[in-house]
C-alpha cells in the first residue's frame, strides 16, 4: 500500500472506534509509557495535545506536568519546537492543534523522551505521520539524543510501511 492509502484506511478505522474505545485504549496506552523506565528516568518529556483520532492525551498532561517538565510542540513554519507547557493554558494553533504558548522553546538536547504520535507503526519502530515531516525533521536534529516512544492504537500496528531515508525509528513502539 502506498502511503496515501495507509493514511486513508487508518483515519476510516481511528473513527469507528467510540468514545469509551478511545479512553480505554488511551489510558492502556499511556500507562505502559509509564512503567518504562526511561520514562521515569526522564526529566523533560516531550509529548502532544491530541487530535480527535490519536490517543488522548489530556489527563497525562495533567499528571505529567505536576512530576516533571513537560513540553509539547509548536509549529513555526516549516520547523516544530518543543516549549513548556500549562495544560491549561494551551491555544489554538497551526493545523486546529493545541499548542503551547511559551516564549522560549526547549532546547532539543534537554529533552529525555519524546511520545509520537503517529498514523502507522509497525513493531521494529517504523513510523508514517501525516505527511509533512516535522517529528522527522525534529528527531533528525543531531542535537536531540531522547528516547523515541511511538503511540497508537492497536489498528495501527502494521506489518511493513514504506520509508524513506529522513525517517526516524521510534525505539519503542506501544499501542493499546
Amino acid at each position: 500500500m502506498v502511503k496515501k492509502e495507509i493514511r486513508e484506511r487508518m483515519r476510516r478505522l481511528n473513527r469507528a472506534l467510540d468514545s469509551r474505545q478511545r479512553l480505554r485504549a488511551s489510558a492502556a496506552i499511556f500507562s505502559a509509557v509509564e512503567r518504562l523506565p526511561e520514562f521515569r528516568a526522564a526529566r523533560t518529556v516531550a509529548v502532544f495535545a491530541a487530535l480527535p483520532d490519536e490517543p488522548a492525551t489530556d489527563e497525562v498532561l495533567a499528571r505529567w506536568a505536576s512530576t516533571r517538565r513537560v513540553v509539547l510542540p509548536r509549529v513555526e513554519g516549516d520547523a516544530m519546537r518543543f516549549y513548556a507547557c500549562r495544560p491549561d493554558a494551551l491555544v489554538f494553533g497551526a493545523f486546529g492543534i493545541l499548542e503551547p504558548q511559551g516564549e522560549r522553546p526547549c532546547p532539543a538536547g534537554e529533552i529525555d523522551l519524546v511520545v509520537c504520535p503517529g498514523v502507522a507503526f509497525t513493531a521494529d519502530g517504523r513510523r508514517l505521520g501525516r505527511g509533512r515531516g516535522y517529528y522527522d525533521r525534529y528527531l533528525g536534529d543531531p542535537a536531540f539524543r531522547g528516547f523515541r516512544v511511538g503511540v497508537c492504537y492497536a489498528h495501527q500496528l502494521v506489518d511493513d510501511l514504506p520509508v524513506e531515508p529522513h525517517d526516524v525509528r521510534m525505539d519503542r513502539v506501544i499501542t493499546g
